[in-house]
């Protein structure tokens, strides 16, 4: 993973935002209201273009468009499974093709390092919509010996119209994530991208109908969670919602879906995830995974090793090395060569993490680097490391979602455990020992959906990927992540005489 990386072009220094509207039955439409929002630019601070501003009005209009495009005997029900794999594949390669387009828009909009963006993100979007397209002819029941005289088999069909709710953190891959296997079990999708990074999901817009995709199948409502996203998570012709971002926005869809039709809920949500190092771990292999674990994309990943566990024997020397490996940084514009660290993707989250610093020094933990912003145009902060830690600290509980490394200690397996688990949340973990009795010990231990051993941040698409505890429901990615969007029906045939 952290190999030399290979040689990338530059990013376009023209882009052309052509699709900043609503993407519904394959056309693009102003929004009901008439309404735009600003998108903006975290480096700099300058609006990028104005994109339609879709409400409740607008996510009507793409259900009604998804459930059309979803009726018994139309062209999506009765196309051959594997002819919806073959969508996804051409969907793939067209991605592929405008790879540097799609990289560029995602660094400038959401503030991403542009070689992350072209070599990482594209790369893990890419893989898992080839996954799910090789599944859609493969999603299949079973025949079962039951009692009586009955011919009895299951089948796996799709649930229907699915609202699905993109973060802003991983616009492009998080997009591809939930409709990749949305589509590969045939069902129908209305897509919220995040109010923050539309333009990576508008334009893939284009690209769905370029690939041949039928009306309907897919529709895209750019808007605010409160309106747009409310509309999508209580509206009683969207047959499942799937969610990726905080636990307290989670906390609201699952009571609306309750409230409403209890449609199906899938939820990615946040985390403060342990990282373990006990003494007799790959030091050099061990701050490197744990650094990135932690800085990897400025901090605004749910599974940030946010609460690193480091045993008391090499307390001082893994402080002295992370600190040393945080000091390396290059801040700036994230689409220069050079640059190692962009903007955080908004004020408010730069803010709260300006907050949550602060709340450190005051509680008591010790500032090794970092501690404040970062120069005085963009929403950059200081890569901050912090040592001497205690559990009942804001920085040891909260999801700060920012470049800030907690480095705690601990002496014993069992006192260790404990502590990782004493959180509400449960969606990773990582371990860097030598001793495999020790690692297959604690990682059967920890209350996580994740644990990582001698490693951080592998996320395969063959993978299921999700939470325990608030964490989420669910799981994405691998076999695991398409059984989520199908559901089982059993069929029995009366019958006048069963052989075995």
């Amino acid at each position: 993973m952290f190999s030399a990386k290979p040689d990338i072009p530059a990013p376009l220094d023209n882009v052309k935002y052509q699709y900043t509207k609503i993407f519904i039955n394959n056309e693009w439409h102003d929004a009901v209201s008439g309404k735009t929002f600003p998108v903006f630019n975290p480096a700099t601070e300058e609006e990028i273009c104005q994109v339609a501003e879709g409400d409740k009005a607008d996510v009507d209009k793409a259900v009604k468009a998804a459930r059309q495009a979803f009726q018994t005997g139309s062209p999506w029900r009765t196309m051959d499974a594997s002819e919806r794999g073959r969508l996804l594949f051409k969907l793939a390669d067209l991605i592929e093709r405008d790879r540097l387009v799609l990289a560029t828009i995602e660094s400038i909009n959401g503030g991403k390092l542009f070689s992350n963006a072209y070599l990482m993100d594209l790369d893990m979007g890419i893989k898992a919509l080839r996954y799910s397209a090789g599944w859609a002819d493969k999603i299949h029941g079973s025949t079962i010996p039951s009692d009586g005289n009955l011919f009895t088999y299951t089948r796996r069909e799709p649930i229907g119209v699915c609202g699905q709710i993109i973060p802003w953190n991983g616009p492009l891959v998080m997009f591809l994530w939930k409709i990749g296997p949305a589509l590969s079990c045939g069902n129908t999708v209305v897509v919220k991208p995040a109010e923050q990074t539309p333009l990576t999901a508008l334009y893939m817009g284009s690209l769905i109908k370029e690939a041949g995709f039928p009306p309907g199948v897919v529709n895209i409502v750019p808007g605010y969670g409160p309106t747009a996203g409310a509309a999508i998570s209580s509206h009683m012709d969207i047959n499942k919602v799937a969610f990726t971002g905080s636990t307290e926005v989670g906390k609201l869809i699952k009571e609306a879906a309750g409230k409403s039709n209890l449609k199906r809920v899938t939820l990615e949500l946040g985390g403060k995830s342990p990282c373990i190092v006990f003494a007799d771990a790959d030091l050099d292999a061990a701050v490197e995974f744990a650094h990135q674990g932690v800085f990897f994309h400025q901090g605004q990943i749910c599974i940030a090793a946010s609460r690193l566990f480091v045993e008391e024997s090499i307390y001082d020397e893994f402080v002295r090395r992370s600190v040393e490996r945080a000091k390396k940084y290059v801040l700036g514009n994230p689409l220069n060569p050079g640059i190692t660290q962009g903007p955080q993707v908004d004020k408010e989250q730069h803010n709260k993490i300006l907050d949550l610093i602060e709340s450190g020094k005051k509680e008591g933990a010790k500032l090794e680097c970092g501690g404040g912003r970062w120069g005085n145009k963009g929403y950059f902060v200081q890569p901050t490391v912090f040592s001497n830690v205690t559990d009942e600290m804001r920085i040891a509980k909260e999801e700060i979602f920012g470049p800030v490394q907690q480095i705690m200690k601990f002496k014993t397996v069992d006192e260790v455990i404990k502590r990782a688990n004493n959180t509400s949340y449960g969606l990773a973990a990582g371990i860097f020992t030598k001793d495999l009795d020790k690692a297959l010990t604690v990682s059967s231990a920890l209350q996580a959906g994740v644990v990582w051993v001698n490693c951080y941040l592998m996320v395969p698409p063959q993978c299921p990927f999700g939470g325990f505890k608030m964490s989420g429901n669910g799981r994405e990615l691998g076999e695991y992540g398409l059984h989520e969007y199908t559901e089982v029906k059993t069929v029995a045939i009366k019958i006048s005489e069963k052989n075995s």
